[in-house]
Order: structure tokens, then C-alpha cells, then sequence
């Protein structure tokens, strides 16, 4: 799968090893490619590239249960066979290249060497006797096979494209192999963060004209004009015969584009969705298509992003690790994912140990220390009573002194000595760092500012002397968006004399 490396998605939560095997195993290709590997034997015979002989396919199609009068069992029984082939699940000795010497060998014979032979392959006992990740690997080799089929063009029109060389004139057909991969690899990447992201579709689905414009609509254009619109109904098309072929690996969950819409439908139309329908008609969104990633399709995605050197981070990666990487990246994480990494992490940890290696971790006068210490108290939030130790331990520290009375304080515990001012006016520009920091300038921030400085007469009087490396930042963005004007004012004034004096 061709992206940028170094570029961090969003954390994906997983299903275990365990879980995933059980569905790779129940995927229907998969599962006729371990049927076909366990009928394949010494009268199996294959012909050159390992292909299944035509005159094996109606008995390949009957191990599999398929009735012989479907005129679609033979395809079926081929791709099935591919699969396994590709997979390692069958073993194919191809049939020897002809020197010319047969002339005078027996016509049985002579019939004989025109094909090669097959055998269930060693990773057939991986099936039944192998480890989830074993079995997982396995099925990323079929979903490779299978992503490969999807991205070359229907027969029909490859046969049409035939110059009178007998070889395919790619020109007329305007197809590259290469860029239809490539495609494929950023629509899957693309329903991968869509599903995701933070308010992304979750376990929900995502509407085929969403996907498409995804692909085809620049950023930043308003209204699609009718030559973009038809992009977008050419790439819904292409998504629709591409997914119905991902379907039976257990990559997505499809619902075709209804064939009578199809019918009905302008391109424009098709492509603009139903945009005319009454907000919340599922039913008639569904009739653009629809897709899910499984479970086993985010898993399978992903595997193919950490491969192209894509940061795709999984909820629970961390752990086993230490306090500061877990602040250190969840620090990058949105709110809800953060917090279910950090619940992981805490799960398998003494809670007091645990707490005093969150405060250790959460020090620090760099740029990402304020976000850390955000993370770690959203981290000490679910903390019980029995956490209360390490964080007394703290109250005397610069850094960590404000954030351990507000967790004390917010459990009514007795006997916290009061912040002095010093340390009052630090942990608003703390505060307001790491909201910074973590979500931007949003609309909420405002509020922050305006509450945070409320309880102090005189704030920014006092606070462009504060000794933390974000004050005049801080004081900047309380100029741009604090509420009231005056105060936005001095804010502006206090954040040049906090730029004055750090030279």
C-alpha cells in the first residue's frame, strides 16, 4: 500500500488475535480456498501459472457445494483456487515446458505432461493447528490476491481492448495497472480514517457518494461543478464493482448502489447522493451504496499502512510501556482515545505506583510538557483513594503543586494547603497551553479564558511575569479570544512585556 510515511492516523481499536482468526476463517473466499486445499490431490490438474485446469472447475465447484447449474460456480471455483494457491494452502508442480521430445510418446502420455499437478500445501495445517497470528497472516496473503483482482477492469472490456496483435492496447482502454492500485489503496485508506476519526463513522457506514467525493472532490471546492460531479459518479461505479469483490474476504461490509436507481439517476444526480431526500432517511441513503470496514477489514488495512511506514496506532500498543511514552503519544490522541489507552495502561498496574510514574512523566518545561500534564490528569480522574499518596507527594512541586490540590480538592479530601499566587497564576497559563495545544483555538476556549481570569483582579498585570516557557503564547492567544474587549487588550499588552522580557 503506497503512502507518506511518518503520517500518524488516529488510534484504531482492535478485536484480539483471537477474534480476527475466527473471522478470517469464516470469510467465505477464505473458507472455499481451505475447502479447495483440502479436496486438491494427485488427479488435481493445473495448468501453467498454476491455474486450475477448465476441466477440473465443475469438480471444484461441486467440492465446494455449488450447485452446477450457476453459471457464476466456475468463476467462483477459480478465484477460491487462486486464493489457496497464493496462500500457500495448495502447492502446485506446474507442467514442464515442451522440448519437442513427446513426439513419439504415448497419447495418454503425451496428454499427461500438458498439465501439472497439485497437493494441499504445509500452511493448510496452519488452519486448524496454527496460531491466531498465523492464521492472520495467511488470510493478509488471500485479502494481497484478492485486492490485486479488484484493481484490473472487467474482463469484458479488456477482451474488447484486443488489438489485432492479440495483446491488450492499454491506451485504448486507458488503464494502468499501477494507478488503479494506487487507487484502491487510497480509497481504503481513506474509509480506514473516516472510520477512525474522531465523530468518524465508528462502526457505522459510509455512504458510497461520501467516499467517492473523498477521492475525486478538491479541498476547499464549494459547489462541484458537472464535470467534477461526473468524476464522482464514474469513481462510485468503479467503488461499486471493487467492493462487491472485497466483500467475500471479509475486508467490508457492502450494499451495492441499487441497479433500478441506477437507472433512474442522472450522473449528477447519482454522484450529488440524495441530496432531495428528508434528513434521516436512511433507507434512500442506502440506495447510493454503503460500506463497512469489519473488524477484520481495519485490522487488515491498517497491517497494510504499518508496511508502507504509515504511524497507524492501535489502542493498547502502549501497554507495556513506560509512563512517558504513554503521555508522551496519547498527548497526540484524540480526548476518547487517549482516555482508552490510558485506562488500559492503568489496568495492569499497582494504581499508586502507577500514579507516581504519571506525575514523574508529567514534568518538564518543553513545548509538550503542558499537554502531557492534561493527559495525566485525565489520567488520575478514574483514580481512587488509594492514589492520594503519590499525589500529596507533589504538592509542593512547581509544576505538579496546582494539579495535585485540584485532584485533591475535587474529592474533598481535608488539610490542602492553599496555592499561593505564584502557583495559581502558573497553572491557568498551564491550562490554557495545553488546551492549546490539544484542540486549538475552539469555541469553548473563550470561555476557559474568560473564567480563568475572572477569579484574579489584576490577571494580566501579574501574569506576563509567570516563569513558564508558554506565558506570553498563552497571553497572546488571550488577546485574540477573550470575550471582553478591555481584558483582550491588556491581554495584548501583557503578552508584549512577556516577550520583552524574555529577550
Amino acid at each position: 500500500m503506497s503512502a507518506e510515511p511518518h503520517h500518524t492516523l488516529p488510534p484504531v481499536r482492535l478485536h484480539s488475535d483471537a477474534e480476527l482468526a475466527r473471522e478470517a476463517l469464516g470469510a467465505p473466499l477464505f473458507a472455499r480456498a481451505v475447502r479447495l486445499a483440502r479436496w486438491a490431490g494427485p488427479g488435481t490438474r493445473v495448468e501453467v501459472g498454476g491455474e486450475l485446469a477448465a476441466a477440473q472447475l465443475p469438480e471444484a465447484a461441486a467440492a465446494l457445494g455449488l450447485e452446477p447449474a450457476d453459471e457464476d460456480a466456475a468463476v467462483y471455483a477459480s478465484q477460491a483456487w487462486r486464493v489457496a494457491v497464493d496462500t500457500g494452502l495448495v502447492e502446485v508442480t506446474e507442467p514442464e515446458e515442451d522440448t519437442g521430445d513427446a513426439a513419439g510418446a504415448a497419447e495418454a502420455d503425451a496428454e499427461a505432461s500438458a498439465y501439472g499437478s497439485a497437493a494441499p500445501g504445509e500452511d493448510l495445517a496452519l488452519v486448524t493447528g496454527g496460531a491466531p497470528g498465523e492464521v492472520l497472516d495467511l488470510w493478509l496473503a488471500a485479502l494481497e490476491t484478492v485486492l490485486a483482482d479488484a484493481a484490473v477492469p472487467d474482463l469484458d472490456e479488456l477482451v474488447d481492448a484486443l488489438d489485432t496483435g492479440g495483446e491488450i492496447d492499454f491506451g485504448r482502454l486507458d488503464w494502468n495497472p499501477q494507478r488503479e492500485a494506487d487507487f484502491l489503496d487510497a480509497v481504503l485508506a481513506n474509509l480506514y480514517l473516516l472510520t477512525v476519526a474522531e465523530g468518524g463513522a465508528g462502526e457505522g457506514a459510509v455512504s458510497l457518494p461520501v467516499l467517492a467525493a473523498s477521492m475525486v472532490v478538491p479541498d476547499g471546492m464549494g459547489e462541484p461543478t458537472d464535470e467534477v460531479l461526473e468524476q464522482v459518479s464514474d469513481a462510485m461505479m468503479r467503488l461499486d464493482d471493487q467492493f462487491r469483490q472485497l466483500e467475500p474476504i471479509g475486508l467490508v461490509e457492502f450494499r451495492p448502489v441499487d441497479e433500478d436507481l441506477m437507472a433512474e439517476t442522472s450522473d449528477e444526480d447519482l454522484a450529488a447522493g440524495p441530496s432531495g431526500a428528508p434528513a434521516g432517511d436512511d433507507e434512500d441513503v442506502s440506495r447510493y451504496g454503503m460500506v463497512r470496514l469489519t473488524p477484520l477489514g481495519l485490522y487488515g488495512i491498517r497491517a497494510r499502512m504499518l508496511e508502507a511506514g504509515v504511524e497507524a496506532p492501535a489502542i493498547g500498543e502502549l501497554a507495556g510501556k513506560g509512563a512517558d511514552a504513554l503521555l508522551d503519544t496519547v498527548s497526540r490522541f484524540p480526548e476518547s482515545a487517549a482516555q482508552a489507552e490510558i485506562e488500559q495502561w492503568l489496568a495492569g498496574r499497582e494504581l499508586p505506583a502507577a500514579v507516581a510514574e504519571l506525575l514523574a512523566a508529567a514534568r518538564g518545561d518543553d513545548e509538550g510538557a503542558p499537554l502531557r500534564r492534561l493527559r495525566c490528569q485525565q489520567a488520575l480522574a478514574t483514580a481512587g483513594p488509594e492514589a492520594e499518596p503519590a499525589v500529596r507527594a507533589v504538592l509542593d512541586d512547581a509544576e505538579l503543586g496546582g494539579l495535585a490540590r485540584v485532584w485533591l480538592a475535587e474529592r474533598g479530601v481535608g488539610d490542602v494547603p492553599a496555592p499561593d499566587a505564584e502557583m495559581v497564576f502558573w497553572l491557568t497559563v498551564d491550562t490554557i497551553a495545553a488546551q492549546l495545544a490539544a484542540d486549538g483555538e475552539t469555541e469553548e476556549l473563550p470561555l476557559l479564558i474568560a473564567s480563568l481570569t475572572a477569579h484574579h483582579s489584576g490577571f494580566f498585570e501579574q501574569a506576563w511575569r509567570v516563569e513558564h516557557p508558554a506565558t506570553a503564547y498563552v497571553l497572546e492567544a488571550m488577546g485574540r479570544l477573550h470575550p471582553d474587549r478591555k481584558a483582550a487588550k491588556e491581554a495584548r499588552k501583557a503578552a508584549f512585556k512577556a516577550r520583552s522580557r524574555q529577550g
